[in-house]
């Protein structure tokens, strides 16, 4: 009989809400090492941890770990049964039911069956499962402690119950972006941050974290050194392997849900998709994106954790309902009754240097039918629905692409708005979101960012009907860069749309008006920011921190420079 092994990546805690917890792992590399992988399939094994420290036999569960995925996997807790060897046996299984905001631990750990089978996805479970012992035989190797000890632990907090027409309570999350690798024996360095992170949280827990995008340098090590990369599987995958397995990050996933979302790095600098028609480029998408999907995607929220599910919709808006293109990188979820919606600005982004700017999308082409929503469609909806529903409660929206400010250089002609890697690109795109918030009066829009390795804060603001709405913009940027020299200058971003030498206003239509904005506490230091929603003074609270977890002295609002929060006011 197979025996456990210690997974080779993981654990991650994933999308968490008050009653369901997705957790991740990666199998363990023996197989590869071997050269038995094609002859094998991989079951994971997950245990949770009870008061005594010990796994209880009947909360010990089977999960796959598929082959197509690089044997990764899930287990969504409080949700997903043990597999099962028969429907006889499906019908007595059990979720092990979560409660709000309350602690918990697991050990997961991975095994290995001898399979003569091809290496697809239509090998039965029932047939892997009936060649198993009991999920229960496992709890005396998950509850080892000496140096046998086969297994890993994460340790995660349910998130609160969303109240029922009462007012929310606090929301605290952390945000950042562009973890550069390191070279030689300064990768040490790439992962220094991450230590802070999770001593931030353990001091004053957050509900999660969002990473928004080049969690791995896939492409090269620098735009202007043509060397590492990558182009097979085997190197997307040691990307994947070394950020994720080093020691801080590693210890940062397994305790605090986390959130991702790709940038270009993830495949290569400054990605469209109008390169796939490129053969090469192709199979370089297909790569990267299956990495992607199975080291980032999957311990994510699907479309089926999406809010149109449990939503009354009009007769012309079921089809939000429907997802007919298979599964999408953009997703939407809730944290203590706070919306949040994650923007894939990369596999869905064109970019026709023929036709000019009016040409270009973002979040992919127009649909052409109401039938068939696009993503920006779905943005649109969700920006009136969470208006609708909750009010001006603040509503999140996450694009790795910064919304504003943008870079100077996009001030001289439309060429050089096209060469943009961020929204000025894309005016139409911008302009229907703009509109949107606009129209429908939606308070309270916080965009995320990343990108461009300078942090910042910006207000935006409207001329006309939009002009007593708060919307801002909140961009982290880089975990970790050591070449400031070569991006992130504060000097090359407009500080003022409206200032005689960078006027930078956004004509939205005749009937919304205008958007401008101010941006400052620009930093280009390695940071992550923590982010805090004070409902009862109506305030988000913004805080960046270096990479030892100290705050960061930059310039308020208010033109003092010192190492306060800055509290920025809502609606």
């Amino acid at each position: 009989m197979s025996t456990l092994r210690k997974p080779a990546l993981g654990p991650i805690v994933g999308h968490t809400t008050h009653d369901s917890c997705r957790l991740w792992i990666a199998a363990s590399d023996e197989l590869d090492e071997k050269g038995l992988a094609e002859d094998s399939r991989t079951i994971g094994v997950i245990g949770v941890v009870g008061g005594n420290n010990q796994v209880a036999p009947e909360h010990v569960y089977y999960f796959r770990l598929r082959r197509e995925y690089d044997r990764t996997g899930t287990f969504n807790l409080g949700v997903d049964i043990s597999l099962w060897k028969d429907e006889a046996h499906k019908a007595t299984l059990k979720p092990f039911l979560l409660k709000p905001s309350t602690a918990y631990r697991v050990r997961m750990a991975s095994l290995a069956l001898d399979d003569a089978h091809p290496n697809d996805e239509d090998v039965a479970t029932e047939e892997i499962v009936r060649r198993l012992p009991p999920a229960s035989a496992w709890a005396p190797d998950l509850n080892r402690t000496d140096g046998r000890r086969e297994y890993v632990e994460a340790a995660f907090t349910t998130q609160p119950k969303p109240p029922s027409g009462a007012k929310l309570g606090p929301l605290s999350f952390l945000l950042g972006s562009c973890r550069y690798p390191g070279l030689l024996w300064k990768r040490k360095h790439s992962d220094r941050i991450f230590g802070p992170m999770l001593q931030q949280h353990r001091a004053k827990p957050a509900n999660f974290v969002l990473m928004v995008g080049d969690q791995i340098y896939a492409d090269m090590f620098h735009r202007a050194v043509p060397i590492g990369l990558a182009d097979t599987y085997e190197e997307f995958q040691e990307r994947y392997h070394d950020a994720f397995g080093s020691q801080n990050m590693a210890a940062l996933l397994s305790r605090l849900p986390t959130y991702m979302i790709l940038d270009d790095h993830e495949i290569e600098d400054n990605w469209t998709q109008d390169r796939i028609n490129d053969k090469h480029k192709r199979v370089l998408f297909n790569l990267a994106i299956g990495a992607y999907m199975s080291y980032q995607w999957s311990h994510g929220p699907r479309f089926a954790d999406s809010y149109v599910h449990a939503r009354a919709m009009k007769t012309e808006e079921k089809c939000l309902q429907r997802l007919d293109t298979g599964n999408q990188l953009f997703y939407d979820f809730s944290c203590a009754g706070y919306p949040f919606f994650v923007l894939d600005t990369r596999t869905q982004r064109f970019q026709d240097d023929r036709q000019g700017l009016d040409d270009n999308h973002l979040l992919g082409r127009p649909s052409l039918h109401p039938s068939e929503p696009s993503q920006l469609d779905r943005l649109c909806a969700w920006l009136r629905h969470m208006q609708e529903d909750g009010g001006n409660v603040p509503k999140f929206i996450a694009t790795s692409s910064v919304f504003v400010p943008n870079g100077v250089d996009t001030l001289i002609d439309d060429q050089h708005k096209n060469d943009s890697d961020s929204w000025p690109g894309f005016p139409e795109t911008r302009r229907a979101v703009l509109e949107t918030i606009v129209r429908h009066k939606v308070q309270n829009v916080i965009f995320l960012s990343g990108d461009i390795h300078c942090a910042n804060i910006a207000e935006i603001t409207f001329t006309g009907p939009g002009n007593n709405l708060t919307v801002y913009s909140i961009t982290s940027s880089a975990f970790y860069w050591p070449f400031p020299f070569a991006d992130g200058d504060p000097a090359g971003y407009v500080h003022d749309s409206q200032a005689a030498k960078t006027k930078d206003s956004f004509k939205i239509s005749t009937a919304a008006g205008t958007m401008n904005y101010k941006a400052w506490a620009f930093t280009q230091s390695d940071n992550f920011c923590r982010i805090d929603v004070d409902p009862i003074k109506n305030e988000l609270i913004v805080q960046v921190f270096d990479a030892e977890g100290k705050p960061i002295s930059t310039r308020k609002r208010d033109g003092n420079v010192n190492t306060n929060p800055e509290r920025l006011e809502l609606a």
